[in-house]
């Protein structure tokens, strides 16, 4: 079905005219400087579409959830967990809600950390629900930055591969992404360049000047142009707006944001008491108390600097410190309990084992737990074991030691999923679902943990069949046990018991 929306005037007082089902396939770039109009480019795009398209706007400074009132859209208040952000993107997608997510508040570091958790749970959405989504990314280079910032590479690696995964490969998954930028020059090159649409507004370096008439195939004598540009004109290009370079004019929108440009008004008339005002403290102010630091000493002269390290100083009988005993049950115990909590906490199965690492020497300080800390790789081996939550008969088996046994041979990241369905076979319980293998690995993909199930099979640890109820079994050869029938469907075990604790 083909569905042209009304983006205002263009050349000569004709309607411009936009074709929204192409856009879908094509994807949309807008360049222009702070005032040239981009946000209300974007809005009257929202407007127009809304009625026909799923819509969701990663909004940086909340000026797009006035749509809320009019459109509908659902707001999301980024400030929660990543992994909660992912899990309401997929609830958004299954039940085709627009929504914005509203990053305002937060620092830069946060806000590229909650949009890639966004935009990854809309992306690793299930293939039954990649319906059309209209995915408009507002300063886009604030999250796909073409150099390091000040910002972590963590957060900076994670925002920029969910921005290159929209742009790159969300056309398959029926994500469109339409993302509006201050300068070329700021944004990386391989999300820009996926663009097949263009809007070029106002804009003054000639680096961007130059980058924009290149990719509207204008000579770069025109590149002029844009410099004289008004705001709210824009240059059109691309197969859901023109085959030609074409000026436009956008329309009005009917909503408004709630940040708007600067006006004039009037100073206020001086007040007689305005030196009082100003150096009074108020009631709610606290005076701050001025700490006089001492002057620093005079520096010491480099020759005498020399002749002290010259200097030979007696040598320093060592001394022994009594060895002091301790108790391993006690170390042990204190060692299990760090490990709860660190279990108790929802986001823990998707932190990195350095995370986790840091986490677990903080806590094990804090309860004073005796003896040496624990090792990289000692830890993730008491992690692997003790997230597959054995207890009672089964921790004491000879089944549970042969299978401990058996995990040793594994990758250390993959010892704890191992132990997840081993744990499982032991105790009678039916397979884990695809959904708590992808927990206990650390990510939301559920075609990963089945690949992983493949990969043990690979290695002759255990055999998969499907009973004639489409449900999973796994067998352990060497165990000489199997699981019950589970559903590989079936929901996150881990997360719906903490969500009815």
């Amino acid at each position: 079905m083909k569905v042209e929306i009304d983006m205002g005037t263009a050349a000569g007082g004709a309607p411009a005219r936009l074709d929204l089902e192409e856009l879908l396939a094509t994807r949309l770039l807008v360049q222009g400087n702070s005032g040239s109009g981009k946000s209300h480019l974007l809005r009257r795009l929202l407007e127009q579409s809304a009625p026909w398209v799923q819509q969701c706007i990663i909004d940086p400074e909340g000026d797009f959830v006035t749509l809320a009132d009019k459109y509908g859209h659902v707001v999301v208040d980024a400030a929660r967990a990543e992994s909660e952000l992912t899990r309401i993107a997929g609830r958004i997608r299954q039940h085709r809600v627009s929504a914005v997510l509203n990053l305002e508040g937060l620092d830069a570091e946060q806000q590229m950390r909650a949009a890639a958790a966004f935009l990854g749970g809309m992306f690793d959405a299930d293939r039954d629900y990649w319906y059309p989504v209209l995915v408009v990314v507002d300063e886009a280079q604030l999250f796909a930055p073409a150099a390091a910032g000040e910002v972590s590479d963590d957060a900076r690696k994670l925002s920029l591969g969910a921005m290159t995964n929209l742009m790159c490969r969300g056309r398959k998954r029926g994500l469109a992404g339409v993302i509006a930028t201050q300068r070329l020059a700021k944004l990386a090159k391989n999300v820009a360049a996926e663009a097949s649409n263009f809007l070029m507004g106002r804009t003054f370096l000639d680096i961007d000047m130059a980058r924009a008439a290149d990719l509207l195939g204008m000579d770069r004598r025109q590149a002029e142009m844009f410099r004289d540009l008004a705001r709210g004109n824009f240059v059109a290009l691309g197969p859901a707006l023109s085959r030609r370079p074409l000026p436009m004019i956008i329309g009005a929108v009917e909503t408004s944001a709630r940040s708007t440009s600067p006006k004039l008004t009037p100073l206020p008339e001086s007040p007689a008491d305005a030196r009082d005002l100003i150096f009074t403290p108020g009631p709610e102010e606290t005076t701050p108390t001025i700490v006089r630091r001492p002057p620093p000493p005079p520096p010491t002269p480099t020759a005498d600097i020399l002749a002290q390290l010259v200097r030979s100083r007696p040598a320093v009988e060592p001394t022994t410190e009594p060895e002091v005993e301790i108790d391993e049950a006690e170390r042990d115990a204190g060692i299990e309990q760090v490990m709860r909590e660190i279990l108790e906490d929802p986001d823990a199965s998707f932190r990195t084992d350095a995370v986790l690492y840091q986490d677990f020497l903080v806590r094990c300080r804090i309860r004073r737990v005796p003896g040496a800390p624990l090792s990289l790789s000692a830890f993730r081996r008491r992690y692997a074991v003790a997230r597959a939550g054995v207890g009672g008969e089964v921790a004491t088996s000879e089944g549970w030691q042969q299978a401990l046994s058996l995990s040793e041979g594994l990758p250390d990241d993959l010892q704890g999923v191992f132990l997840v369905v081993a744990q499982a076979a032991i105790a009678g319980d039916p397979c884990p679902s695809d959904a708590t293998l992808a927990r206990a690995y650390g990510t939301h993909s559920a075609r990963r943990a089945r690949r992983l199930l493949a990969y043990f099979e690979e290695r002759g640890l255990l055999i998969l069949r499907i009973d004639f109820h489409g449900k999973r079994v796994a067998a352990f050869p060497d165990l000489g046990c199997e699981t019950q029938p589970g559903d590989p469907d079936g929901p996150d075990i881990t997360e719906a018991r903490q969500a009815a604790e």
